[in-house]
């Protein structure tokens, strides 16, 4: 490989660095609203403890949920709502096909667009949920009642309600613990939803740690920046502090595996400006100590204070746009997603030269690349098949079923580990290597010019799957890069002691553990978080191209991990196969061991007798 060529080209990142360095910003923050502030802290606390207290075991479809509904309508009424109560089944992972319902209320405005605040009223049903999200639903109440008829005064307030300039949605949602099923349904099937200017979602805000903002949608978007920088400022406000956020390498994270566990992700998945108040952080709080002794209520009130706060801004100040813009917070200002994309394709440049011109010196000297490619083939053709495996059973619901939604860490849609399901998908998966692995045996001595070729084909389907990673999402692009820069060294160390070799295939990893590290540190899951990502795969919830190109990457992987072992051999020629095919070869054998048993059971019997 030219490091030559190389070197020189990573020089030209440096010129999209420079771009993106000027697009970085401050967002603007919408000023404060000219209304005194009302929420009542002592109201919202108590409506937490009586819905925690009264309906502690509030999963879907159960009857606590169905009562809890009831109460959450009952005082919306109270304060003179005409209230709106929405019912819808919904298939929850583990827990089948369950009816559940939206509660809502509306206070009109003089605009056609709709604010909207909503909390999620179920729990995980193995504690209390008073936090997660008894806290969010009593701040949600107290905030209604300052936009009811019938309000009854704060203490200093006054009677008289709010008239919006836009209309306000007040929105209690069901099976907010179990992917945003409720959410969902409001955005696809609200009469509102082409009607949404913003969406603040409240979500276990009676935790001990300060609040937080949640960003992340469920597709590569950003929430409106400014109406992260008015909540920003309306919770410095009411707290005193800054609100914690997800770190520059998690937001980047996000949006190359959009995910997260709160409901305002399908609505910036869709371009709609939505956020979450929270005081837990990316992971709900467990639910196991979730009970009213562990609520802060001056956290209760200091969220729904400047939830509040964020309304009126919003209310009063100029429309949001709806965009399908990404960004990432660096500290107090954002770098745009777009000078994001130019920077990581950008870095895909050394490597692709590099690579072609790796390619462009074997054929020079003359090195076969074909049997390196059909080597790779075979790789692919496993990979391929063992994810068809795993694809087939997770149509037949052997791995569970549900909404192509995330899936709530406290549970485990599958129920225990189905230990009979994986052991068919590891024979299968197993027997298909038996097939493949008749043409990757080495059979003779490799020659370096072979194991150059292998590099070679490898590297070039790698090239092959980056550009697809650009064409479906190019921030997945810091999952690929690590593999790119590493591997491409790969032919200048194969001389080196196998420690280096594996030091370098090890480099190359670092893509797919950032992921997984990020579901094991961020989200909690620890070892739980390859599992967990094979039950996102199950659902549907990771695109499809972007598991092919996973496979894809494995087999390039493997074919570089047998060229490093010393185990690598190209697909071989006519005349080095056996005469029968691997299937054929293969039954072949199933056939000798079914004789030879036959065999023996006679003379077993002769012995015996």
């Amino acid at each position: 490989m030219n490091g030559r060529t190389y070197r020189g080209t990573a020089l030209l990142v440096a010129i999209p660095l420079l771009i993106a360095a000027f697009t970085v910003s401050r967002p603007d923050e919408l000023p404060p609203s000219s209304l005194p502030p009302t929420f009542d802290q002592q109201a919202a606390v108590e409506a937490t403890r009586e819905l925690a207290l009264q309906f502690p075991i509030r999963p879907p479809g159960s009857e606590d949920a169905r009562a809890a509904a009831d109460w959450v309508a009952e005082r919306l009424r109270s304060y003179g709502f005409s209230v709106q109560r929405d019912r819808f089944d919904g298939s929850i992972p583990g827990r089948g096909t369950l009816p559940l319902e939206n509660v809502y209320a509306v206070a009109p405005g003089r605009s056609g667009l709709a604010l909207v605040v909503m909390a999620h009223r179920d729990n995980v049903g193995l504690s209390a949920g008073a936090n997660d999200n008894a806290s969010g639903t009593g701040a949600l109440l107290e905030l209604a009642r300052g936009y009811g008829v019938r309000r009854q005064p704060a203490p200093g307030g006054t009677t008289s309600p709010i008239n919006p300039a836009r209309t306000i949605v007040f929105l209690s949602t069901d099976a907010g613990a179990f992917g945003g099923l409720g959410a969902v349904r409001f955005l696809e099937r609200s009469p509102y939803r082409n009607r949404l200017e913003a969406v603040v979602n409240l979500a276990a805000i009676g935790g001990r740690r300060s609040l937080r903002l949640e960003l992340a949608g469920d597709r590569p978007r950003s929430p409106d920046a400014t109406l992260v920088e008015t909540a920003a400022g309306r919770i410095r406000e009411r707290a005193g502090a800054e609100p914690r956020r997800t770190s520059a390498l998690g937001q980047l994270i996000d949006l190359a595996f959009p995910f997260s566990l709160y409901e305002q992700a399908p609505f910036v998945g869709r371009a709609v400006p939505a956020i979450t108040v929270t005081s837990a952080s990316e992971r709900p709080p467990r639910p196991i100590t979730d009970t009213p002794g562990t609520l802060t209520p001056e956290r209760i009130g200091q969220a729904g204070g400047a939830v509040e706060g964020i309304l009126g801004s919003l209310d009063e100040g100029v429309a949001l746009p709806r965009s399908s813009a990404s960004y990432v917070y660096l500290g107090p200002r954002i770098i745009r997603g777009w000078a994001i994309k130019l920077v990581l394709i950008a870095a895909l440049l050394p490597f692709l030269l590099a690579a072609v011109d790796l390619f462009a010196r074997c054929r020079r000297r003359r090195i076969p690349l074909a049997p390196a490619l059909r080597s790779y083939r075979s790789r692919l053709a496993y990979w391929l098949w063992t994810g068809a495996v795993f694809g087939v059973l997770a149509l037949l619901g052997v791995w569970g079923e549900g909404e192509a939604r995330p899936i709530s860490p406290d549970i485990d849609f599958a129920g225990d580990r189905p230990l009979l399901a994986l052991g068919v998908f590891a024979g299968l998966a197993l027997a298909g290597w038996l097939v493949v692995r008749e043409r990757l045996l080495p059979r003779r001595e490799v020659t370096v010019e072979e194991e150059l070729a292998g590099q070679v084909a490898a590297l070039l389907a790698l090239g092959v799957l980056a550009l697809l990673t650009v064409a479906t999402n190019p921030f997945a692009l810091i999952f690929v890069l690590p593999s790119l820069h590493a591997w491409l060294w790969l032919p200048q160390v194969r001389h080196h002691r196998l420690w280096v070799r594996a030091a370098v295939l090890a480099l190359g990893l670092a893509g797919p553990l950032l992921l997984l590290g990020s579901f094991a540190w961020r989200f909690g899951l620890g070892a739980d978080a390859p599992w967990y990502v094979m039950q996102l795969v199950a659902l549907g919830y990771v695109p499809l191209p972007a598991v092919l190109i996973a496979l894809a990457w494995l087999a390039a992987a493997g074919q570089l991990t047998a060229i490093s072992a010393g185990r690598y051999a190209p697909y071989p020629s006519a005349r080095e196969r056996p005469p029968r095919g691997p299937i054929r070869e293969l039954i072949r054998r199933l056939l000798l061991v079914f004789l030879a048993r036959r065999e023996r059971q006679p003379l077993r019997r002769v012995a015996g007798s």
